[in-house]
């Protein structure tokens, strides 16, 4: 009997296995490789960019702390003059007061001097103060990032087959550890911390799902940046496992600031939370209250919704 058909079937099998061996190392090792350069130099430039404007945020508190020390050192100053000039007034007057009240005039005459060296001193010191102002505001001048060098807008654009008439759609930013919905009200955005404790019991946030809620034809597009998946799961499984909402997911790449003009006439708007909310409750209904606690410990994640 020959086996040469047994052993042809045999070497062809360990054949197509080194190949897909060989295919998987090298997929592994394209993704090894990292970014390109051109990506990994606009990181560079980020983290840099970032460490200014943290160093001038430092810069404008010591600056602030400067400027309210002149403001106190010039009514300091001021206060010290009116004296001076009461004082002076006291002194020049008629010879019989100043001989009634000689040993009054020494000592403010001992107080005169001694207001005059301090005035002497807040000057001087008045005079440091604008120096130490002038170099702080020359330092933040310096740091002052180029136009040229800003990260660009990222413009999100519709894709698929597009948003059907009348839908009224909001937008969602999941970044590192925090959601922000973009103007769901007005022209400001609201933000908050994407940890599931925070994202079932803040009031705002529940306000605005449940205002989204009650609209016929609504979609809720979260904006995921690179490290937002967590928070993505948190908030849209917030949405939509409880408020029963419709929602959809859309990565964004890049740092740069979100552009949202391509949506402009299907941008809806709720109305705003109660002033008071910090009393209102944050549950979506009756019969979930009883259940908040327990998403409170687990975080739900949201099932992958269609585009």
């Amino acid at each position: 009997m020959s086996l040469f058909p047994f052993l042809s079937i045999l070497a062809c099998l360990i054949g197509a296995l080194v190949f897909m061996i060989v295919v998987l190392v090298m997929a592994q090792m394209g993704k090894a490789e990292g970014r390109s350069a051109e990506e990994i130099k606009r990181a560079q430039d980020y983290l840099q960019m970032k460490k200014d404007i943290q160093q001038r945020k430092e810069l404008d508190v010591v600056l602030k702390e400067k400027v309210a020390s002149l403001d106190e050192l010039k009514k300091q100053l001021e206060d010290r003059q009116q004296r001076f000039i009461k004082l002076r007034r006291l002194i020049d007057t008629s010879k019989d007061i100043q001989e009634s009240n000689m040993k009054l005039s020494q000592q403010m005459q001992k107080e005169l001097d001694d207001l005059i060296v301090e005035i002497e001193g807040l000057l001087l010191q008045q005079t440091e103060s604008k120096k130490t102002i002038a170099e702080l505001e020359a330092e933040i001048k310096k740091r002052q990032i180029p136009e040229d060098k800003k990260i660009p807008p990222v413009v999100v654009q519709p894709s698929g087959s597009g948003i059907a008439e009348g839908t009224a759609v909001f937008f969602v930013e999941a970044t590192a550890g925090a959601l922000k919905v973009l103007s769901p009200w007005g022209a400001e955005d609201y933000r908050l911390s994407a940890t599931a404790e925070v994202v079932v019991a803040d009031v705002a946030y529940n306000h605005f799902l449940a205002e989204v809620a009650k609209l016929p034809k609504h979609l809720v597009l979260f904006l995921v940046r690179e490290d937002g998946a967590g928070a993505f799961n948190n908030g849209a499984g917030r949405a939509e496992a409880d408020y029963k909402l419709r929602i959809s997911k859309l990565p964004v790449q890049g740092r740069g600031v979100i552009d949202l003009k391509l949506f402009d006439k299907y941008r809806g708007k709720v109305a705003p939370p109660p002033a008071d909310a910090s009393k209102a409750a944050p549950a979506a209904d009756d019969k979930k209250k009883a259940e908040t606690p327990k998403k409170a410990e687990t975080p739900k994640k949201a099932p992958t919704p269609s585009k």
